[in-house]
């Protein structure tokens, strides 16, 4: 849904359904909006802890499985989201991320259409930790940190916008606030600018690919996330890559 269907999210475990990728290094995951990556305040079951017991039930490990977690997504974002399943790939993984190679498209759900329709946009991010906030700034700002994407428009659809976002950068709430800046909030971000949230604590923001050279085998790998199937999102099927 992201605006028209209020379905309340439900905690369930990782099965085979969700997996996008997996070999003996890295296992990839379709999140869905509403799961938390790594434990917070909340106390509610987080992404990895599930990951663990898949894999320790998938293969029969007692005493249970490593994993590292390599990037996060915020809580109502869904789509792709990789982890390590050893120390070796984590180091690898983590390198691939910190120089830029990790390249990533997101697809976000807008109301205004974005001017221009296709363009680049830096901004300097300040989080406010203590109201988990990031502020967007035209200009250095101290202790700002850089952050760049590019967009472009990928299509509308009953006056709602398609756009298209590949971060260069990765930084907390970054699509998020920059999106915003630009006029455009993501349907259901109430904290960024849209005027109402979901009930089923989404955003219209998914992480659609992920393109890298795996760390280990030296090879291209592509992993694609299909587009949550909830009776909004389905419709944008025909304009996404």
């Amino acid at each position: 849904m992201c605006a028209r269907v209020n379905i309340k999210y439900v905690d369930r475990d990782i099965t085979d359904d969700d997996i996008l990728y997996e070999d003996n290094h890295l296992i990839a995951i379709n999140k869905r909006a509403g799961d938390i990556v790594q434990v917070d305040e909340t106390n509610d079951e987080p992404l990895d802890e599930k990951v663990k017991k898949y894999i320790a039930r998938k293969y029969k490990k007692p005493n249970g499985a490593f994993l590292g977690v390599v990037h996060r997504l915020d809580r109502p974002v869904s789509g792709v989201i990789l982890f390590a399943k050893t120390s070796k790939a984590l180091d690898r993984i983590n390198l691939l991320f910190k120089n830029r190679e990790m390249q990533k498209t997101y697809y976000a759900v807008v109301r205004k259409r974005p001017e221009p329709p296709e363009g680049n946009l830096v901004h300097w991010l300040l989080k406010n930790p203590q109201k988990n906030v990031t502020r967007a700034y035209d200009q250095m700002v101290p202790d700002g940190q850089r952050s760049e994407l590019n967009y472009r428009l990928a299509g509308e659809l009953e006056g709602y916008y398609l756009i298209e976002v590949n971060p260069i950068t990765g930084r907390p709430h970054q699509i998020r606030v920059q999106l915003s800046t630009l006029g455009c909030p993501i349907v259901g971000d109430n904290k960024y600018g849209y005027p109402r949230g979901s009930l089923r604590k989404s955003i219209c923001l998914h992480a659609r690919r992920l393109r890298f050279i795996h760390p280990i085998k030296k090879e291209p790998v592509e992993i694609v996330a299909p587009l949550p199937k909830d009776g909004f999102w389905d419709k944008f099927e025909h304009l996404v890559e």
